[in-house]
């Protein structure tokens, strides 16, 4: 069995199963309860507004001491630490003992500004460090609901700062929040966070979105938007995002799903790596990654052997779409995807370098060659093996595939071939045309 498995099992054959530990959440102070959740008896014990700790939420005066203190003490037994509608200046970090959730007003995530009101955390902590303790610390079965996070120093120069949000053991949540300006979004990576739900996020990363490894048990991400929601067009800002900028970047994780999730203007939109315990394999749907000048939509630099990546119903547009390393060796599939060129910018959509099969099935290519190189094919395959079923190359007359000679073998079968088939073979291997129109 493969390394990815056994490691996984070996993990949960020595980890204790807890049962119960559902996600509280629930009304005061006249905040509705999160859809689908039971609301909170009036006078409950288990939740601790923040104003009766002393927080003001003024956007002034430090509020980190009130709101630590807060919850701390919902720490004692577990519940919800409420931050009704204001600013809260918190100079200082904050940490989320285990079962406990910090809460806004907010029942989605929020798309106005600073000044548009709800529950607002302005955070200034580790102005000019990349790496240090995050904003918000997250520990087993915690989580964080239904507010925004700004950085108020960021916007002249353009400041490194840790993860807004990091997570320390399994179950941790984030859910209905904004991130309106991080420099690094959310750490789920650095320390293991089995189980973790990201849902409905939506920021704007100047550095990186999201980060997820030593994940032992199926981790979800659902409906993250990775969005200008800051700003549009600042050139300090577009030099680290497009340049720079990866808004996904996932690791040793099992078994992770991602549904609808979505970025633009990053130098990578879905990066696909290794870390201590090895890579990781995902399933993403509904995923896309759109336009940047220098980006590359899907890297994957490695993937387990076994499972691999699966993208179905993605879009993708950019420089490059699909950049699989010589280091990977697992299986990359792509089921019912698009991928669109960028004027002078797309050359071929697709180099595969990996000794892995990678798979496209029913997905469409419009737009390539546009990058000064009106030869450049589609895809350009180097190693490994490939697979197109049913695939629609748009562009009448354009070199569709390239298999070099260390392709091992290839299958090129019911495609639509527009303006002739133009499959450049030099591969050593097995190679089969079939069908194709």
């Amino acid at each position: 069995m493969d390394e990815g498995v056994g490691g996984r099992r070996r993990f949960l054959k020595g980890a204790a199963m807890a049962a119960g530990g559902g996600l509280l959440t629930g009304s005061i102070s006249g905040a509705a309860p999160a859809a689908g959740a039971p609301a909170i008896p009036p006078g409950a014990e288990t939740v601790f507004d923040v104003k009766r700790f002393g927080a003001v939420g003024d956007g002034k005066a430090d509020d980190t001491g009130a709101i630590q203190r807060a919850l701390d003490e919902a720490g004692l037994a577990g519940g919800i630490v409420f931050l009704p509608g204001g600013k809260y200046l918190a100079p200082g970090n904050l940490s989320i003992p285990p079962s406990v959730c910090l809460q806004g007003v907010f029942q989605s995530p929020p798309r106005s500004g600073v000044d548009g009101g709800g529950s607002i955390l302005l955070a200034t902590a580790g102005k000019g460090l990349e790496t240090g303790p995050p904003f918000i610390l997250l520990h087993t079965n915690s989580t964080v609901r239904g507010l925004a996070v700004f950085y108020p120093d960021q916007g002249g120069p353009v400041y490194p700062y840790p993860p807004t949000i990091q997570g320390i053991g399994d179950d941790c949540s984030v859910v209905d929040v904004l991130l309106m300006n991080p420099y690094y979004g959310v750490d789920f990576g650095t320390h293991p966070c089995g189980r973790h739900w990201i849902k409905s996020l939506y920021m704007q990363a100047i550095r990186r979105g999201v980060y997820v490894a030593e994940c032992f048990d199926v981790g979800r991400i659902e409906d993250v938007h990775v969005w200008p929601f800051w700003r549009i067009g600042d050139k300090k800002v577009d030099a680290i995002t497009s340049h720079q900028g990866e808004a996904f970047v996932l690791a040793r994780t099992d078994w992770e799903y991602m549904i609808n999730c979505f970025c633009i203007n990053y130098a990578v939109g879905y990066r696909f790596t290794t870390s201590a315990s090895g890579p990781g394999y995902v399933v993403l749907t509904q995923c896309g990654s759109d336009e940047g000048p220098v980006s590359t939509s899907v890297l994957v630099e490695a993937s387990q052997g076994h499972a691999g990546i699966s993208f179905v119903n993605g879009q993708f547009m950019g420089q490059r779409h699909v950049d699989v390393r010589p280091t990977n060796t697992g299986p990359v599939k792509f089921t019912a995807c698009g991928f669109w060129g960028m004027n002078g910018i797309t050359g071929s959509m697709a180099r595969l370098q990996g000794k892995g099969q990678v798979s496209f099935q029913n997905c469409h290519f419009t737009g390539w060659a546009q990058a000064g190189d009106s030869q450049a094919p589609a895809i350009s395959a180097e190693n490994g093996g490939l697979s197109m079923v049913g695939c629609d190359f748009m562009d009448a007359g354009k070199n569709q595939v390239s298999l070099a000679s260390g392709v091992e073998a290839a299958a090129i079968i019911g495609c639509r071939l527009r303006g002739g088939a133009k499959i450049h073979n030099s591969s050593k291997g097995t190679v089969e045309t079939i069908g194709n129109v």
